[in-house]
């Protein structure tokens, strides 16, 4: 468009003709007419002006500055008693100008963009290489492929020449018998063809025979007595025409070779006519349905032949070991008894396979500190490994067994620290029974304790070495001469006294003998010579097992033999899973853990008991197996004893609803805090009132553990565990109170203060006077009176009374009246006289004494 007027070019712009005017004014370019002619150099002129008056630069290179305009209404209230509301709108303008890019920012992008590109060629070169490894490696696999295939093809080959041969050589013998039986028929042969001449002559001509197809010309055939083969291009098939049996003809195809079947034309698989025999294995209890299964058959046929043998079952009913073995034998098939050892046996076999066995390896020692409570067990570990477990545990004392290791010049020692409470002892036996060397701590001014006395007894039972640390050397009362002389009463003889037990003088306090005590135990590990597999499968034993919010279950598992690695599939116990993660005792991250070394494991299906046995299994079928049927077990025993109630139980039940019962839900945190306190609470009863564990186990108080408290009105305790918000609103609801506990002392003080309450209160007799009767008198108002004389203590009108004549009682009641005199009194002393009557007693006689007793209620406690 060059020179257009006014009026047009604001028409193009889409602007007024007055605003275009005043533009091209301040541009100056000053045009006053609509019709004025506006040239090229002048629109150019007018866009350099608008440009640089929108922020851009001469060549357009982008905006330098924005300008941003913002309106407000706000309301402002005016005026005293009659205010009135004003709208007052606030208008804002903020401009925004870009700054020009300086050299180093232009050098600086520069870089970037280099950089970016050698990024991108390194990357290309990356992918080409491994573009290429990749092509090497796919011709290598096609290499291998197409020599195994030409390899096959060649065996192929191979078996159909040695099969030709050997069909060759059966036609040559079938020919010689053809050909002998021949010779001996020739006469009937004659009379044969005579007759079947005479008869084609007697019949018409046959039609014409349909013409061959084009392809079956082509086929070239063979003929092999009754096989017969057709080529067809590089494929071949078998037929097998029909023999004596009368069968219908088989094809086989394989590719570019055929095969024959049999040569005596029979077929290559026949159905089986005799029935099939199973072995069937038979657990201690097994359902009917499973039994069915096992012998391929339906629920319902087993149902009627236990009908037929007169047990009348359901589908789901559990069946003893020898009924179940008896049914397999009715239908037919070998019952073998089977258990869970069955099958841990062939799991522990296959572990001993896949591991390399490497018995030169020497390992850690395993030790086990024992001691009675308070004496320092926890303390003295503390200063071995410079941490403070003592502080974690509740009332300053161990409740849970603690595993960690610990390195002594460059020798490495495991330690098992085992609580010291008398509830705690099946966890000390079981510490004992993993252990290689015990260390039993004693205090030096306290010496042998009850608890003492049930370690050295664990520690002897197991067959465990002893090394006695006496600890709190440093107090001023230690007697250490006394400790010695103590534990020599229990076969515990020093080294220093000619025995073989070494005693070592120790200080957790000031670490005195600590350094002694880790030479002795690294000295006692040398003569056992310990060794341990090294590789292979690892198997282990649970020390102890939690439920974590957050983490699920968690096992502490102590490494026997072999290398527990991440990813392992494990059984412990009933329980099994693949290991998820594993932490050592400080709580790091590690993959693998060898023996003697305690680790924490994630990913087990449930809590497993402490002191259960781990085991690596090849795949997880089989430690599913082992898991489900370990828990069938201990279903099916439970569901067993419930069946078999009987008389005898009903009995029992009577006897026991004559005791006062105790219903009891524990909820702890850990298996070996749950047990502790179960076989506590169980010692507390007795032959009048009976503790009861209705339910509980490991984890926090859900709204189910709360029902089962509520409905068998139980006791609700939580150790180191607490309710969640649905447990916490049904107990509300119902009232029902939750004991929280940290300290083992404390639920056994408050159960065995719950149970006093329901034992009936012990009540004593005490003998306060004895009056003799010296005459009998009537009266109107109360019969017989007895004339008597206190001769020993008082008598007392509202105590009761017995009368006894010969020293035998005949009557137990109470006085209905005590007079002195004519008067009524309350009590009469030894030595003086008074009239008695007896209340519903009449035949007092002389002679007769009359005692006066007071009961007392006293109450029990367990």
């Amino acid at each position: 468009m060059s020179g257009v007027s006014v009026e047009q070019l604001a028409k193009v712009v889409g602007t007024t003709v007055d605003h275009l005017q005043i533009q091209l004014a301040d541009a100056g370019i000053p045009k006053t007419g609509n019709m004025d002619i506006v040239s090229d150099a002048e629109k150019v002129q007018l866009l350099g002006y608008l440009r640089q008056s929108h922020g851009k630069d001469e060549e357009g290179a982008g905006t330098k500055k924005i300008t941003l305009r913002r309106k407000r209404v706000s309301e402002l209230k005016v005026g005293g008693k009659g205010q009135r509301t004003i709208n007052v709108e606030v208008r804002g303008k903020k401009t925004y100008v870009k700054r020009p890019a300086t050299n180093d920012d232009e050098s600086k992008r520069a870089a970037e963009i280099a950089e970016e590109r050698i990024k991108r060629e390194a990357e290309a070169a990356e992918l080409e290489k491994k573009r290429l490894e990749a092509e090497a490696v796919r011709k290598s696999e096609e290499e291998s492929r197409q020599k195994k295939k030409d390899a096959v093809e060649q065996a192929g080959r191979d078996s159909i020449a040695a099969e030709q041969a050997a069909a060759e050589k059966l036609k040559k013998e079938q020919d010689v018998k053809e050909a002998s039986a021949k010779e001996a028929t020739q006469p009937e042969q004659e009379r044969g063809a005579k007759e079947k001449e005479s008869t084609l002559k007697s019949v018409p001509d046959s039609p014409e025979k349909p013409k061959k197809n084009k392809k079956a010309k082509k086929k070239q055939k063979f003929d092999n007595g009754d096989e017969q083969y057709e080529a067809r291009g590089e494929r071949k098939e078998l037929h097998v025409s029909k023999g004596k049996t009368g069968r219908s003809k088989k094809k086989l195809r394989r590719g570019s070779s055929a095969r024959l079947l049999n040569s005596d034309n029979k077929h290559a698989f026949e159905k089986p006519m005799a029935p099939i025999v199973r072995e069937v294995k038979v657990p201690e209890f097994i359902s009917v349905t499973d039994l069915a299964n096992k012998m391929s058959l339906k629920s319902v046929d087993v149902i009627k032949k236990m009908m037929t043998m007169g047990e009348m079952v359901t589908i789901n009913q559990l069946l003893e070991q020898d009924m179940a073995l008896l049914v397999v034998e009715e239908f037919g098939h070998i019952g073998i008894s089977a258990s869970d050892a069955d099958i841990e046996q062939e799991l522990e076999e296959a572990i001993r396979h896949s591991s390399k066995q490497t018995d030169g390896l020497t390992r850690a020692p395993i030790v086990t500190v024992m001691g009675h409570v308070d004496h320092g067990k926890t303390s003295l570990l503390d200063y071995i490994r410079n941490s403070r477990v003592t502080s974690g545990e509740a009332g300053g004392i161990t409740q849970h067994i603690g595993a960690y290791h610990v390195t002594n010049n460059e020798s490495k020692i495991t330690f098992l620290d085992t609580p010291g409470h008398s509830a705690f002892t099946a966890m000390r036996a079981r510490g004992a029974k993993i252990t290689d060397i015990v260390i039993l701590i004693v205090a030096a001014d306290d010496g042998v304790m009850p608890q003492t006395i049930e370690a050295i007894q664990h520690a002897q039972a197991a067959e465990v070495p002893i090394i006695v640390a006496v600890n709190k050397i440093d107090k001023p009362d230690a007697d250490p001469d006394k400790v010695k002389n103590e534990l020599s009463k229990y076969n515990i003889i020093p080294e220093d006294w000619g025995g073989d037990t070494q005693v070592i003088h120790v200080s957790a306090h000031t670490g005195e003998g600590i350094p002694e005590l880790l030479d002795s135990i690294t000295l006692q590990a040398e003569i056992m010579e310990l060794k341990a597999t090294f590789t292979g499968s690892a198997a282990g034993v649970v020390v102890e097992a939690s439920l974590e919010v957050g983490r699920g279950p968690v096992a502490t598992i102590l490494v026997q033999s072999g290398q527990l690695t991440k990813g392992d599939i494990i059984v412990c116990g009933a329980e099994s899973g693949r290991v998820r993660a594993m932490f050592d005792e400080s709580g790091q991250s590690v993959t693998e853990a060898g023996p003697s070394i305690p680790v924490q494991v994630l990913g087990l299906t449930g809590v497993p008991l402490a002191g259960d046995e781990m085991l690596v299994a090849k795949n997880e079928r089989k430690a599913k197996e082992l898991a489900e049927l370990r828990q069938d077990k201990s279903r099916t025993k439970r569901l067993a004893g419930r069946q078999a109630a009987n008389v005898d139980d009903f009995f029992a039940q009577v006897a026991e609803d004559k005791k006062s019962v105790l219903n009891v839900v524990i909820k702890a945190d850990v298996q070996g805090s749950f047990e502790a306190l179960s076989d506590s609470l169980n010692k507390i009863s007795n032959d009048e009132i009976t503790i009861r564990i209705v339910g509980g186990g490991v984890g926090g108080i859900n709204e189910s553990d709360a029902q089962l408290a509520i409905a068998s009105d139980a006791i609700f305790i939580g150790f180191n565990v607490r309710a969640d918000a649905s447990a916490r609103q049904v107990l509300s609801k119902a009232e029902h109170e939750v004991y929280y506990y940290s300290i083992i002392y404390d639920v056994i003080d408050q159960i065995k203060s719950i149970g006093s309450e329901m034992l009936p209160p012990k009540i004593t007799e005490k003998i306060i006077g004895l009056a003799d009767v010296k005459d009998v008198f009537r009266s109107s108002k109360f019969g017989a009176v007895a004339g008597t004389i206190v001769v020993d203590g008082a008598v007392k009108r509202n105590n009761p009374i017995r009368v006894l004549r010969d020293n035998v009682v005949i009557f137990e009641g109470e006085l209905e009246s005590l007079r002195r005199f004519k008067d009524s009194v309350d009590e009469v002393r030894m030595g003086t006289e008074c009239g008695i009557a007896v209340k519903n007693y009449n035949d007092v006689k002389v002679g007769d004494q009359i005692e006066v007793f007071e009961v007392t209620e006293v109450a029990r406690k367990l």
